[in-house]
């Protein structure tokens, strides 16, 4: 393709979504090596992490953009070059080279060594010209998605070029990275893990103690969410609810820190509200946390919670958000002069620090989780929750005494020693007792039919994660089979059935 159609092709995208930024434009129209403008531009050396690496036979389109005939053994090379310093993936890039003409060292290091092509081109001094084929704005797929750490609504900046050598094309390769990467704005990504929330421990207040909690962080579904430096604050993607929240507690934080300006927020995916998996606080932290990423700001993840009114009642979802992995918190004091007075759910417990994280373990990476979300008419929030603690608390001691037993003897062990038969023996009794008991008696009859079903197909434990409707199973062998089970029970129910591991890292933040 001529300069000049190649420069008109970026001028297109311009015209769609505003200039380019000058590196952007390098990056896209450059001869030269992509891995030595990317240690300049960044002051770090590039790394190169395959990703996958085979030798195919090459089909028409191959055959036709490398010039050799059909069939002919071409190397196919999936790579994502890094910045060796914080581990962001720069670019992602996939190449196709036919294998006759390659000389064996080359082959060497190009099949079998995670070194960039320019250094491979510079090391045996192979001289070539590259020749820019195109350059396109495309959206991203999943898995791209998940390589970048982007939303689906973002696009990427795609090229296309060979290096010739000797007349005939060495190396065809493709190069994709962010639109919203090398663009010269100030911009901050959070990804954070939604939660199981298994069980409140005690809700009878005799220790002069209330609250604690027990739960788990989760890699999907999680909240992806967005900020650019603005003059003002502006809020767009999600639904109302989530709109409005982030909006009220990034005004609160911005506020707070006396910070004159804004942001532009984004974002790009969080799970539904009041269905159990802790929304609503991943929401609200990833927002504060970008913020203060964006402004140079240094806020404990508590305080972050405490700003935006989170973690009243439970701390798994702050815990979720800060490392990730297995937890326990230790609840609030309680009485006249204690953190909380009355038996109150979180919105309604305003002023109420998070409770500390007294217990964290990395969860066992071989044991799946099934997540199942039967939509029902009516939720469990707000209001109605307030009611609910007013009513059945406080709990039992006896049974408190109980959840006390089954954590520390089987719950905790369990996972200590990977021995999931002990956990899921703990878990599956926390069903039955304390406030656990309470919220399972409130749901219709679905709900415990369904916990019923997922341990008769084999689920080592299941559970419902907060006041619900989202029920959980774990298993570390034949999850498909117990998917199966419940979408037979289920029947005609609308439901969303989807399989999950935990998240023992906390939230991804990367500014740009």
């Amino acid at each position: 393709m001529a300069h000049d159609a190649f420069f008109g092709k970026i001028s297109e995208i311009e015209e769609k979504i505003g200039p380019l930024s000058p590196l952007q434009k390098i990056l896209l129209t450059t001869d030269g090596s992509v891995t030595g403008l990317l240690e300049a531009v960044s002051g770090h050396e590039v790394a190169v992490r395959t990703r996958s690496q085979e030798v195919i036979s090459a089909d028409s389109e191959c055959s036709t953009s490398l010039d050799v005939a059909p069939g002919q053994a071409v190397n196919h090379r999936v790579v994502e070059l890094q910045d060796s310093e914080t581990g962001d993936v720069l670019i992602y890039a996939v190449s196709d080279a036919p294998l006759e003409r390659l000389r064996a060292e080359w082959q060497n290091d190009l099949m079998r060594a995670d070194i960039p092509i320019g250094k491979i081109l510079k090391k045996y001094l192979i001289e070539g010209r590259r020749e820019l084929l195109d350059v396109m704005m495309t959206k991203p797929d999943p898995a791209l998605s998940r390589v970048f750490g982007i939303g689906d609504t973002d696009r990427l900046l795609r090229r296309k070029y060979q290096i010739i050598h000797n007349g005939a094309p060495l190396i065809h390769i493709e190069e994709v990275f962010p639109l919203s990467s090398f663009s010269g704005e100030s911009r901050v990504l959070v990804k954070a893990p939604s939660r199981l929330h298994m069980g409140l421990i005690d809700l009878h207040g005799g220790l002069s103690r209330v609250d604690g909690g027990i739960g788990v962080a989760l890699d999907h579904p999680d909240t992806l969410l967005e900020a650019r430096a603005s003059p003002d604050l502006s809020v767009r993607g999600g639904d109302p609810d989530a709109t409005r929240r982030v909006e009220e507690v990034s005004r609160a934080l911005l506020s707070h820190l006396g910070v004159q300006g804004g942001a532009s927020i984004t974002i790009h995916r969080s799970p539904p509200p009041h269905i159990g998996l802790g929304s609503g606080t991943a929401l609200a932290l990833a927002a504060i946390r970008a913020l203060c990423d964006l402004y140079g700001m240094s806020v404990p993840v508590r305080d972050m919670a405490l700003t935006a009114g989170r973690g009243g009642t439970s701390g798994i979802g702050t815990g979720a958000f800060s490392t990730g992995g297995f937890l326990v918190d230790g609840g609030h004091s309680y009485g006249e002069n204690g953190e909380k007075k009355n038996f109150l759910p979180s919105s309604f417990s305003k002023g109420a620090r998070p409770p500390p994280v007294i217990a964290r373990h990395p969860f066992p990476e071989d044991w799946q989780i099934l997540l199942a979300t039967p939509h029902l008419p009516e939720t469990i929030y707000g209001g109605r929750e307030r009611d609910v603690f007013q009513k059945y608390c406080p709990i039992p001691g006896q049974e408190v005494q109980e959840i006390c037993h089954q954590l520390v003897m089987r719950i905790l062990p369990g996972i200590a020693d990977r021995d999931l038969d002990l956990f899921g023996a703990g878990v599956n009794r926390l069903q039955d007792i304390g406030f656990k008991r309470v919220e399972l008696s409130l749901q219709p009859p679905l709900i415990p039919r369904l916990l019923a079903t997922l341990r008769e197909a084999g689920a080592a434990c299941a559970g419902l994660s907060s006041f619900g409707p989202t029920v959980y199973a774990i298993a570390d062998t034949g999850l498909g089979e117990i998917e199966c089970s419940a979408r037979e029970m289920l029947g005609e129910t609308d439901v969303v059935i989807s399989r999950t591991r935990a998240n023992n890292d906390g939230a991804m933040v990367r500014a740009a």
